[in-house]
């Protein structure tokens, strides 16, 4: 699917072409405190699959819970989260859920970092986005069907 979007002021736009079936919702600890929300919605990809549109966005570099360094990707104007990833490898990479334009038709088909889930919202968000969840809020990488 192609997909388009932008930051929020618009200074910085993409394309993308991405798997629909790849959208995640997660729950670790990083998400949290970096979307002040208890999870984030991101489109999982492969970096080349991404071709800027606009500006450049700015990067901030941490290592993750899992050890790894993530890169996340934001516009230095009005500060939209856009993008993040990693140290290379395929599906390292994801677009972030709110810049893309066509959101609404994209629906997450898994949880991931379950038991770092707030409180009840592991098992309330298959109801909230019409999915039936497979897993307990214990589990890392809960698939949605």
């Amino acid at each position: 699917m192609e997909i388009d979007g932008q930051c929020h002021c618009g200074q910085v736009t993409y394309r993308a072409d991405i798997e629909p079936e790849k959208v995640s919702v997660c729950h670790c600890t990083d998400c949290q405190s970096l979307t002040g929300s208890p999870y984030r919605v991101t489109v999982i990809c492969s970096g080349d699959q991404i071709r800027m549109t606009g500006a450049t966005p700015k990067i901030y570099a941490k290592i993750g819970d899992n050890g790894r360094t993530r890169f996340q990707h934001f516009c230095g104007e009005c500060g939209s989260p856009l993008f993040t990833s990693g140290e290379g490898g395929p599906d390292d990479s994801g677009i972030r859920w709110g810049s893309i334009r066509q959101r609404n038709s994209l629906k997450p088909m898994r949880q991931i970092w379950c038991r770092s889930a707030a409180g009840r919202i592991s098992s309330s968000n298959a109801a909230m986005w019409g999915v039936r969840s497979n897993a307990s809020a214990s589990d890392s990488r809960a698939l949605w069907t």
